[in-house]
């Protein structure tokens, strides 16, 4: 009898401890894709909102990367380090509050070590505060379609409502890859100097173990467990696994090797690439978003104030609406016509430009042809590059600067695209600087400008609106 009890007594202590660890144990989910096309080859539990770790510092570098990109900051900025990042628990680099330290190297401490006062000092860097930062990490994950996702901080030590899905994480683990190609081989170098000191890849053994892999961020906490976004590439295959709550590092890296392996056995030997589109810039505009930052702006109206009343002041205003609209029937006329001569020009010579076609008729000097209807056609048109009766039509808004014209060009279709009523009518305009290639909408009154970038800012675009001069 007391060996049978002795027996049973620890079958059961066995069994509690077995229930108690199942239930400390971090929920699992995966999810795997063809990166070039986004198609989905696995997924289990890929939308339960579960602890993401360290998987958020890939948020963090993705907004860093964007604030360079947007002239922001740039690499060699020297961040001061503010108490509250210093402070922060490890895995850290050791900074101290004051330093200042380039701001490359906090990128690569955060993207390599998973640092978390590097990343926080990231945050800080670009935002101002730590909480400033969560919200434009949270409107980055809107605009990239990651919408079962919340974070509260830059470095993803567990934190009440900090949550995320495997769904949405491999989604940022695609943009990272194809958003920023000029930053991803930081997530495959096995170690690298963050300037006080040589840092080693959180992920260098499966990068070691697993041919073709090459990022990109770990992650663990006792509530996430051992979280992982992996990407590979073999040939013209490339996969993204993803796997949240992984019992230990060794078991998390074999399940993320299955996945993979899983990946490309599935995916198509040969495959479009399909990019992500880049999300709209999420910079800082201001907690109310209506501020609004006109550059030369007259401080008083040119236009004399209209005396009040009277059956004249009423048939004067009939009459200059009635002068407006026939100048602008005039005015798309013109444009119609320079805009069907250009698509002859371009049906005749759409591959080298004909050398018996003036510079100024060729379609990519075209901006705006006017021709009177009633007037009888000389032999040969010529193109006009600036109207004669603007109607007030001397504003712009500026919304971003960017490294190079493609980008700018780029921009400026999908904000128009997305704001057909307001932009209607104004033209994109991409002005080289020193500093890149800034995209404008030109040829709006005051209002029309006032008016687009309230809108644009209510959708978190960055704006600012250009006077005359």
């Amino acid at each position: 009898m007391p060996a049978r009890l002795g027996l049973i007594l620890f079958f059961a202590v066995w069994m509690i401890a077995a229930l108690v660890g199942m239930a400390r144990a971090a929920p699992y989910a995966a999810m795997v894709i063809d990166a070039r096309t986004g198609e989905v080859l696995h997924a289990t539990n890929a939308d339960t909102r579960l602890h993401p770790a360290s998987l958020t510092k890939m948020m963090t570098l993705y907004i860093a990367f964007e604030a360079v990109r947007n002239g922001e900051l740039t690499m060699d900025t020297q961040v001061r380090i503010d108490p509250f990042a210093a402070k922060e628990p490890p895995s850290k680099l050791g900074l101290r509050a004051g330093q200042k330290i380039a701001f490359r190297y906090l990128v690569r401490a955060a993207a390599v070590k998973s640092a978390n006062d590097a990343a926080t000092s990231i945050g800080i860097a670009i935002s101002g505060s730590e909480a400033a930062f969560a919200r434009r990490m949270n409107r980055t994950a809107k605009a990239l379609g990651m919408t079962r996702t919340t974070f509260k901080n830059a470095h993803g030590l567990t934190e009440s409502g900090h949550l995320s899905t495997a769904r949405d994480m491999t989604t940022l683990g695609r943009h990272l890859l194809y958003d920023y190609p000029q930053y991803y081989n930081l997530f495959s170098r096995r170690q690298t100097s963050a300037g006080i000191k040589t840092v080693a890849n959180t992920n260098r053994r499966l990068l070691d173990a697993y041919q073709g892999a090459d990022g990109i961020k770990t992650g663990y906490t006792q509530a996430a467990g051992f979280n992982l976004v992996a990407s590979a590439k073999r040939g013209d295959e490339r996969v993204i696994a993803t796997v949240f709550g992984g019992k230990s590092s060794t078991a998390r890296n074999a399940k993320v090797a299955e996945l993979l392996d899983l990946g490309f056995r599935k995916a198509p030997s040969r495959a479009p690439i399909r990019r992500p589109d880049m999300p709209l810039y999420a910079g800082e505009v201001g907690e109310s978003s209506k501020t609004v930052r006109v550059a030369g702006a007259p401080t008083s109206s040119l236009r004399p104030n209209q005396r009040p009343g009277g059956a004249i002041a009423t048939v004067v205003a009939q009459a200059v609406a009635e002068t407006a609209r026939q100048d602008e029937d005039r005015i798309q006329a013109g444009i119609n016509a320079a805009m069907a001569e250009a698509d002859v020009v371009t049906r005749q010579a759409p591959d080298t430009p004909d050398p018996g076609v003036r510079p100024s008729m060729r379609p990519e000097n075209l901006i705006l042809a006017v021709s009177e209807p009633d007037v009888e056609p000389e032999p040969e048109r010529e193109v006009v590059t600036r109207l004669s009766t603007s109607g007030g039509h001397l504003w712009g808004i500026n919304i971003g600067r960017y490294p190079n014209r493609y980008d700018a060009e780029k921009v400026l279709l999908r904000t128009a695209l997305a704001e057909v009523s307001t932009l209607d009518g104004s033209l994109r305009k991409v002005h080289q600087s020193s500093k890149g290639f800034e995209a404008t909408f030109q040829g709006m009154t005051r209002d029309q400008a006032d008016r687009a970038c309230r809108r644009l800012q209510a959708r978190n675009v960055t704006c600012f609106m250009i006077g005359p001069s």
